[in-house]
């Protein structure tokens, strides 16, 4: 039986990894850079919600797979700010080393992940008449069969960071996230 177990769980391996070089090899396919794309609207000034996104070290409140960050490199926050995350998916947790390229106060925040899981991920937030409209866009390529791992992790973290934008914006619209300023420390 156990035999028979292993021999199985080698199939359904030598399956994945075929399936994962038959995608890598299509002409014009790009499977590693499917982007997962999250969008909610926020009804605050487009300042709030930029103050609750940037505060890299406040993110696991509305983050709900982030579970811990840490600034490498001082502050203030922005272009070539380093920092690691404790991300936790599916019970499963890794450190997410991640650097900051692009800083555009209060619209456009873009970070490079650097780890395990390498890949980009932007946040732009523009005006829709008085409620912030923020588009969320991550590429990530999984260490593993990355090609057929790319196209598995789109539904399942599209829908977790989804719901990390909901929680933002349940989080900014009722006040419970607010940026910390100079009056509170």
């Amino acid at each position: 039986m156990i035999r028979g177990l292993f021999r199985l769980g080698l199939l359904g391996l030598g399956g994945s990894w075929l399936i994962d070089r038959w995608l890598a090899n299509r002409p014009g396919a790009d499977g590693l850079r499917l982007p997962i794309v999250s969008e909610v609207d926020i009804d605050a000034p487009i300042e709030a919600v930029w103050d609750a996104i940037a505060d890299i070290e406040r993110q696991p409140e509305w983050m709900h797979d982030l579970k811990a960050v840490r600034v490498l490199t001082g502050l203030p926050v922005g272009v070539g700010t380093r920092a690691i995350g404790t991300v936790r998916i599916l019970g499963i947790s890794v450190e997410d080393p991640i650097a900051i390229t692009e800083f555009d106060p209060p619209s456009r925040y873009a970070i490079e992940h650097q780890g395990l899981f390498e890949g980009t991920g932007v946040i732009e937030l523009t005006m829709r008449g008085n409620e912030t409209h923020v588009r969320w866009t991550e590429i990530l390529v999984p260490p593993i069969l990355p090609h057929l791992g790319a196209i598995i992790q789109r539904p399942i973290l599209g829908a977790v960071f989804q719901a990390d934008l909901e929680h933002l914006r349940d989080l900014v619209e009722s006040g419970g996230i607010r940026a910390v300023t100079d009056s509170d420390t």
